[in-house]
């Protein structure tokens, strides 16, 4: 069975490098306007690995990218409701505030970087 566990401190360190890089990094340097969409990306491999851990790392990507496009092309829809939740930090950070093309990049890139490090892993840490 593999180890389930381990993914949570790994989402929890992904988690904390993405908000660091917003809040020491220019507003206008790459590392504030790309690596954060990175890193959300390869937060949520790891999230949705810990969650379907029984799925392919390959299916387990297909799922993340999907996901991360969905929620990015939902930004182009407005509406009292979503953008009330897009207001808060815990909507903003989950939902994010405005489509960007570039970001779909970011992701296709996250998502990569997370599945190279787990099919990189040690065998006995993946279980």
């Amino acid at each position: 069975m593999a180890k389930r566990q381990l993914y949570i401190p790994v989402v929890a360190i992904i988690m904390i490098l993405g908000l660091a890089s917003r809040k020491f990094s220019a507003p206008s340097s790459w590392v504030f306007l790309y690596l954060g969409d990175v890193l959300w990306a390869t937060m949520f491999y790891f999230i949705f690995r810990f969650l379907f851990i029984r799925k392919t790392l390959f299916i387990n990507a297909l799922i993340t990218t999907i996901w991360c496009f969905v929620i990015e092309f939902s930004q182009r829809y407005q509406s009292n409701w979503i953008n009330a939740a897009r207001a808060t930090t815990i909507g903003v950070l989950v939902l994010g505030s405005g489509f960007l093309w570039t970001d779909l990049v970011c992701y296709i890139i996250g998502v990569g970087l997370g599945f190279a490090i787990e099919r990189n892993m040690p065998k006995i840490l993946r279980g």
